[in-house]
């Protein structure tokens, strides 16, 4: 079979450090398969075929058919020489795939093209039946409709997958009002302090971390204020230096973003460095963060986990701070969900907990960036453990351009599995103790906070008072004990 498109350009160029997600061939019959790493791989019949073997021909054939890498084209655009792209869309400078790469040029290098473009037909940038697609503004340099996602600064692309699509047909809204009105007001109330407690100790669990309650506390009075402040100050750089400051050990706290390399990596046995992930070289920090702010402008009616994914994703690959990148990164999942609407500001869904329940298939979806720049990136690390990258201008589209297909799958699966159980079960735990603190006084009229801890025990040990806990309740006969044990059994067991 005879290689096209990105697969052709890859090969040719010699470009390393890629994974397509989409691969073409030119064949005998036309046919679609899935590879072993998930790579769809299609071929296609020589009517297909370019006319020529030119880098912009390839290019042109990836646009029609291949998943679009905006990084990728970025990449083709640093090895072909300047004069043969303007050379190219010069020659047919009305067709709609020139113009679109004029603009993706412009768009990923910076640098303009010398062009007239005389047709009055604007071309989407971005074929919304394939792409998720931002609103759209008309460029009429090149007559195009820029509906991408996002900016030069910071544009992730999103495919619609058949599974992406399904989970974003379901209804989040209506989910969380059924439950309103299958629990009472009370109950939902009471659950909502248990989810932000829950939210809070997840996502330290997450990070290995076991910090004091206060900075538990303070984390928790984040969360309640989540979705209050306008988009662009919520992601300016004096708020989340607040929110960076409250959260993390004082020592620790940050005046401003980065301005050094640094790095997601562990110590070994030989004190060696084990890096997981290296972050945007500081040059590139701001001008990454202002690119997430700049997403509102194109997205406003974008769907909310969209929006959650590219936000949230984008801030904890950026790693803006030394320290509270994570938990920053779990907060602003939060604080879009509740600035859409999807949740008040008194209820929290604890995304955190799903995440912690998936972390291996979560530290999987980060690594889909981290191990595309591990396979480019150059560095040396001195015996300070400080870290050096030699070729930050040719990784810079890794991170400027990522492809949050996947990301946004996990977390829509994370958001409904929180909807649809760790919610409903902290519902249900309250209304059965509620009920069984009604059994137990029947049983015995102690007062509250002794009633509240033998539910505790009973709960802690499936039922049973443990031995060890009977001298708490030395008061009551063998018989009372054993009553208020088969009344936890009739309200949580029988559950």
């Amino acid at each position: 079979m005879k290689k096209i498109g990105f697969t052709w350009l890859q090969d040719t160029l010699n470009i390393k450090g890629f994974r397509l997600t989409h691969e073409s061939y030119i064949g005998t019959t036309e046919k679609t398969e899935l590879s072993s790493t998930n790579t769809i791989v299609r071929t296609f019949k020589s009517k297909y075929d370019v006319k020529s073997e030119s880098p912009m021909s390839h290019l042109e054939f990836a646009l029609k058919y291949d998943d679009l890498d905006l990084a990728f084209i970025k990449e083709v655009f640093s090895i072909v020489e300047y004069q043969t792209i303007e050379d190219y869309i010069n020659e047919s400078p009305n067709r709609k795939y020139t113009r679109i790469i004029g603009f993706l040029y412009e768009l990923t290098v910076g640098k303009s093209i010398e062009v007239k473009v005389t047709t009055t037909n604007y071309e989407d940038v971005l074929d919304s039946a394939k792409y998720f697609t931002g609103s759209v503004t008309k460029i009429s340099k090149w007559k195009v409709n820029d509906n991408l996602l996002g900016s030069k600064d910071y544009c992730p692309v999103i495919r619609k997958t058949t599974e992406l699509c399904e989970l974003l047909d379901w209804d989040i809204k209506e989910a969380i009002e059924n439950l309103k009105h299958e629990y009472s007001p009370d109950i939902f109330k009471r659950a909502s302090y248990f989810l932000y407690k829950k939210e809070s100790k997840s996502s330290s669990e997450i990070e290995k971390e076991d910090p004091p309650q206060d900075r538990l506390d303070k984390f928790i009075a984040l969360l309640e204020d989540a979705g209050q402040k306008p988009f662009e100050q919520s992601l300016s750089e004096e708020e989340l230096v607040r929110v960076q400051n409250t959260i993390v050990d004082p020592r620790y706290a940050d005046k401003g973003f980065r301005n050094f390399q640094n790095y997601v990596g562990q110590t070994m046995r030989d004190y060696s460095q084990k890096i997981h992930y290296v972050c945007p070289p500081p040059q590139f920090v701001r001008s990454l963060m202002q690119g997430l702010v700049d997403l509102n402008k194109k997205n406003k009616s974008t769907d909310t986990i969209i929006k959650a994914t590219m936000v949230s994703f984008g801030y904890v690959y950026i790693h803006p701070f030394e320290d509270g990148n994570g938990r920053i990164h779990r907060f602003l999942i939060h604080d879009i969900l509740v600035r859409d609407g999807i949740v008040s500001n008194s209820t929290i869904l604890p995304v955190s907990a799903q995440i912690l329940a998936h972390i291996d298939e979560y530290d999987a979806t980060l690594e889909m960036l981290s191990r595309s720049i591990e396979r480019k990136v150059k560095y040396d690390i001195n015996d300070s453990a400080e870290l050096t990258v030699h070729n930050a201008i040719e990784i810079e589209g890794l991170y400027r351009y990522p492809d949050l297909t996947n990301h946004t799958v996990f977390l829509a699966k994370a958001i409904q599995s929180t909807v649809t159980k760790d919610v409903p079960e902290e519902l249900l735990f309250l209304q059965c103790y509620d009920v069984l603190k009604r059994d137990i006084q029947k049983i015995v009229d102690m007062p509250d906070n002794k009633i509240d801890r033998m539910i505790l025990f009973l709960h802690q040990n499936k039922g049973k008072l443990a031995n060890r806990k009977r001298n708490h309740y030395y008061e009551l006969s063998d018989q009372e004990i054993d009553e208020m044990e088969q009344a936890y059994n009739q309200v949580f067991i029988k559950k």
